[in-house]
This record gives C-alpha cells, structure tokens and sequence, in this order.
C-alpha cells in the first residue's frame, strides 16, 4: 500500500458494506428502504454473521430486499414471512433468522401471522417498515394509514367513523409474551438511523441469546405514495406520523417500558 492509499484509508469517513449488493437501488428516490437495509446489513457484518443470516422478504416493497442483501433470502407469500422464518429458525436454530415486512403485508394480510408468531415467542426478528400506505400496489390505504391520511382509495383522508382506526400493530404484540424487545425507531436523519441500527443490533442479540422474538418498526415516507417530494415526505412524517407512532422502546427485556 503506497502512502496515498495509506491517506485514503484514514480519512476514510464510510465505506458501504459488503453485506450490501452492487445492484443500484431501485426504490423511489428519498425512501427510507435503502437505510434500512444499509444498518440491517451492517449490524449483520459486525456481527460476523453473514455465513449463518437468513432473511425472509414477501410481497410488497419489501420483497425487493433479496436483491440488495449479500446474504440468504428466502421469499414468502404475501404477509407469510413469519411463518416461514418459523419454520426456517426450528429447522435451523443456530441460524439468524429475520424478515423484512412492510405494513400492508405485515398489518394486513399477515396480521394473523405476525400474532401468533409473536405470542409463540419464536426466536426470530422482525424487522417492520411503517409508511402508513401499501406503496408498491398503487398508495392504498392501508391498516396503519392515519387519521385524515389521503391515499388512492381514501381521496379526502381516512374517516375513523366509516374506515375504522389505525392499527397500532407494534404496541399490540409488545402486549404479548413470547416479544422480549420491542422497538419503534426512524431513518430520516443521522441521530434517527443510530437509533435504529442500536435497536436492530439490540433485536438479533436476544434472538443469539433465545430470549424470545424481537420486534422493531422502522416508520418511514413514502413520498410517491404520498405525492410529496422527499424533504416535504420527512416532514410531513415527523408532524404527523411520530405523533400518532411515537419513536423509542416500547419493551426491553421482556418488560414493557413505562408508559407503554
């Protein structure tokens, strides 16, 4: 190494991960997909876990995943993921073993999966992206869009009276008691995504440890859901999204945080 390459090398400020793909990602530009793949992969590479990481990805955006993470993905049906890294982690108990859901799959389709999943305590983690809208199908509403949210098929905003409330998912399997840690976090600004890789980094630990399932939702913009521009997105997320979806820990340990 000559003494230019020994230069580069110090001020070195980031390097991506190897755990990352060369394949450019193809997300809407200002999506938060791409960091959050970024700090599950880097959790994963200090980890030194690459070897024994399998990943579940179903339909939806999410499903994208397996083309950007160097590890071994699986697909699944849509809102199945549970099931299959169920299935995955018994066969395999010494392998990590996470999927990568978004909300329409997660909070919908695969409610029932996701319960079961998480009141059986499986030792797995769940990594869940919140943008309150099914993104890759059109922008409709979905269980998590929130009160006043327009979307394709909410035009003047959702009505509580006719469509129902929001689903809390995250605060209603932190209630269960196979979830050892439960975690809401972000990835809009630096301070943001050092929260959530500390909570991602938190999440495969206890299922190293077997401890229970670990659970951490990534609220997220879906700025060409939402027909915003991306800085307006992350805005409009923070003014309107973290008051309903409140950022930090929901349950450590297996005890709720106070509040909670």
């Amino acid at each position: 190494m000559d003494i230019k390459d020994i230069i580069k090398e110090e001020n070195l400020v980031y390097k991506k991960t190897p755990l990352m793909t060369d394949k450019v990602l193809s997300y809407c530009p200002g999506c938060g997909h791409g960091t959050a793949h970024r700090i599950v992969m880097e959790v994963i590479e200090e980890m030194n876990a690459q070897a024994e990481t399998i990943g579940i990805a179903p339909v939806g955006c999410s499903v994208l995943a397996y083309e950007f993470m160097n590890v071994d993905m699986v697909q699944a049906a849509h809102g199945r993921a549970p099931a299959v890294a169920t299935g995955i982690k018994r066969t395999w108990p010494d392998k990590i073993v996470f999927t990568y859901q978004g909300d329409g799959d997660l909070a919908a389709i695969g409610t029932g999966e996701t319960i079961h999943a998480c009141n059986r305590g499986e030792f797995i983690t769940i990594i869940f992206i919140n943008n309150g809208i099914y993104g890759m199908t059109g922008g409709q509403m979905a269980p998590t869009t929130i009160d006043g949210m327009k979307t394709s098929t909410s035009p003047y905003g959702r009505d509580l009276v006719r469509m129902g409330n929001p689903l809390k998912i995250t605060e209603l399997i932190a209630q269960l008691p196979g979830t050892y840690f439960v975690s809401r976090q972000a990835v809009h600004t630096p301070a943001a995504v050092r929260k959530a890789k500390k909570a991602i980094q938190k999440a495969f630990e206890v299922q190293r440890a077997k401890k229970g399932l670990a659970f951490v939702e990534i609220v997220s913009n879906c700025n060409s859901g939402w027909k915003l521009p991306p800085v307006k997105a992350n805005q409009w997320m923070v003014d309107n999204m973290f008051p309903f979806y409140p950022l930090g820990d929901i349950k450590v340990d297996g005890a709720l945080v106070k509040g909670n």
